[in-house]
């Protein structure tokens, strides 16, 4: 139901962004929204298996950063793209191990790991790119050209997106090893006793959320065929607005990624809305922030509705057992 919904108010809010400007949603106008849209996707499908397992990744800005700076840097030096983007999924993996040991392993709460990991590998990086960039003039036109081009409207980069949310959905929803994902973050004590191994299903969150981040830098890099220090700054905050307005619960246990690369199409719409309508680009953050404030409201409301829900079912229980 909340997919649901998040589609309808997206499905309305660009039809009448077309009815006021009918320019908006044509062929190069929906592949702009589409290539918008992919680099967020793919890093709120790896912090949607996070938060579903009740941890939060604030690294994934800096990994995005780090790995896109990676695969350019070897790819200008005459490096195959193929290799590059093997070796940013590899370093977000890398980083994604770090975290899920801190986490799964040591019981280190999330928040305090992936925030100290952001800085670390932020300072990592500005100490190995110094004042160093990376343009499209230095990298192979095939990588550049993979960055734009697309079938008709559809971008190679809006594909390949969709190839791994599928895939992703799938593990999560088909296999026992993907269900126990949602055992983890709905109750871990009792994920513990039911025998699911809940430390390494924690590491594989974080190692699949770290890969899908590298995956995005070398994504980003052929989007924009730029990067610097800076590439990547700020982007976790978008990711996790992105994530829980796609209706994965904060609390862990609820939601899919099909939601959560929902929401992340819902912002970077908004991104593209307010500036064809006319309105200025100053008010995406509030608006962002409005829309996170909103699906934390109402995913404490469902909560609540819930359990209320389930207490008003045992008591029932209880009493027919007593007649």
């Amino acid at each position: 139901m909340r997919e649901l919904a998040i589609l309808a108010v997206l499905v309305v809010m660009l039809a009448a962004t077309q009815v006021d400007n009918g320019a908006f949603l044509s062929e190069q106008g929906v592949k702009d929204l589409l290539l918008n849209a992919t680099i967020l996707v793919l890093v709120a499908v790896g912090e949607a298996v996070v938060v579903i397992s009740r941890n939060v990744d604030l690294s994934v800005g800096s990994v995005l950063g780090v790995a896109a700076f990676a695969a350019g840097d070897y790819i200008q030096g005459g490096g195959n793209p193929a290799v590059a983007l093997l070796i940013a999924v590899a370093v977000g993996a890398v980083f994604g191990v770090l975290n899920g040991l801190l986490v799964g392993v040591g019981r280190v709460p999330a928040l305090v790991v992936t925030l100290g990991t952001l800085y670390i590998i932020r300072g990592l990086d500005s100490v190995w790119v110094g004042s160093r960039e990376i343009t499209a003039s230095r990298l192979s036109p095939g990588f550049v050209s993979f960055g734009h081009d697309g079938i008709w409207a559809i971008p190679y980069l809006g594909i390949l997106a969709a190839v791994v949310l599928v895939a992703v959905a799938y593990y999560l929803r088909n296999y026992r090893s993907g269900r126990e994902f949602y055992a983890v973050g709905s109750n871990p004590q009792a994920a513990d006793l039911a025998g699911v191994p809940t430390r390494k299903r924690v590491l594989g969150a974080f190692v699949l959320c770290g890969a899908l981040a590298g995956l995005a830098g070398a994504l980003y890099l052929a989007r924009f065929g730029y990067a610097d220090a800076s590439t990547g700054t700020g982007y976790e905050l978008t990711v996790v607005s992105a994530v829980v307005v796609g209706g994965v619960g904060f609390t862990g246990g609820s939601g899919s990624v099909y939601g959560a690369a929902l929401g992340a199409l819902l912002l970077t719409s908004i991104n593209s809305v307010l500036p064809a309508v006319g309105v200025s680009s100053v008010w995406v953050e509030a608006i962002d922030g409005i829309l996170l404030l909103a699906a934390i409201s109402v995913d404490r409301f469902m909560a609540l509705r819930v359990a209320g829900l389930l207490r008003r079912r045992a008591r029932e229980a209880r009493s027919a057992e007593h007649a």
